[in-house]
């Protein structure tokens, strides 16, 4: 009998620290958003789905759930694309690989806000390396963090070079893992480096790729407001303000936590369907060996 307590015993700790952190904060958020909430917090007055009437029906919470939307796709697309690539490139045995691969990884060590800093450098008008270097070659200097859509361009380079480094390891170890017979007997069968890639190695990263955009859009969801909040504070005019920036400004800026909170319940629901649709739908296209 102690032998079958005592695992659930070395959980209790864990189980304590969830819910306390998550599953009670998660209760009082849903509970908040039926309520107007003082600045102070002291007093609550139930207003039912008043909260989200108001937020479903508001512009600037449309906007940000179409920037969030064009944000996170073109995000997660671009940066699995360019991890393939690199990582194609990195499966080579060169010599001195090693060291390339691991300055790959380099930007994934860092925080989001280093991230955000160091671009917000590098696209300064007045002392970024990149627009000197537009100034030089196009004659011209993009005002990167203050115009639509540039801003909004900007922060999805910082983001995709951001996740560089975790795409491209797991690409890697997927791509150590195809067995080179496969490629010579599709080279003894007459496929090209095109048809290897489109028939052998995508089909066969597949699950790698399944992973990979449920994390990525998780983090381009969620992580990437340190990075929005660095470079831009959500301007110009709000027009790179995701959903999950336009929640911190609503409930620590402007001090509504009734209405962050149901924010936070949309959010949520948003991501809970996603992962559930794509987990059901997705896993079709994933081929294992």
């Amino acid at each position: 009998m102690a032998k079958k307590i005592f695992p659930y015993l070395l959980l209790v700790p864990t189980f304590i620290i969830i819910v306390i952190f998550i599953y009670y904060p998660a209760f009082q958020t849903f509970k908040l958003s039926f309520y107007k909430i003082s600045p102070f917090g002291n007093r609550l007055f139930f207003v039912g789905f008043q909260n989200f009437w108001s937020l479903f029906t508001s512009g600037q919470y449309i906007q940000s759930a179409l920037t969030t939307l064009i944000f996170v796709t073109v995000t997660v697309i671009g940066g699995l694309v360019i991890s393939l690539f690199l990582a194609l490139l990195l499966n080579e045995k060169v010599p001195g690989i090693g060291i390339f691969r691991t300055l790959i990884f380099a930007p994934y060590a860092i925080s989001p806000a280093v991230a955000g800093t160091l671009w917000a450098f590098l696209l300064s008008p007045v002392a970024g390396y990149v627009s000197y270097l537009f100034l030089i070659l196009f004659k011209a200097q993009p005002q990167w963090l203050t115009t639509y859509p540039l801003a909004l361009i900007a922060i999805m380079i910082a983001t995709i070079w951001k996740n560089l480094g975790f795409n491209v390891i797991f690409f890697l170890a997927g791509l150590q893992s195809i067995p080179q017979s496969y490629y010579e007997a599709a080279t003894i069968d007459g496929a090209n480096s095109f048809d290897r890639l489109l028939r052998i190695t995508i089909p066969l990263l597949s699950p790698i790729t399944f992973y990979l955009i449920v994390m990525n859009v998780t983090f381009t969801a969620f992580s990437a407001f340190a990075t929005i909040d660095v470079m831009t504070q959500g301007g110009p005019a709000n027009t790179t303000s995701t959903l999950i920036y336009k929640l911190y400004q609503d409930g620590f800026v402007n001090f509504n936590t009734g209405f962050a909170s149901a924010e936070s319940v949309v959010l949520i629901l948003i991501m809970a369907v996603f992962t559930y649709l794509y987990f059901k739908f997705g896993q079709k296209a994933v081929f294992y060996q």
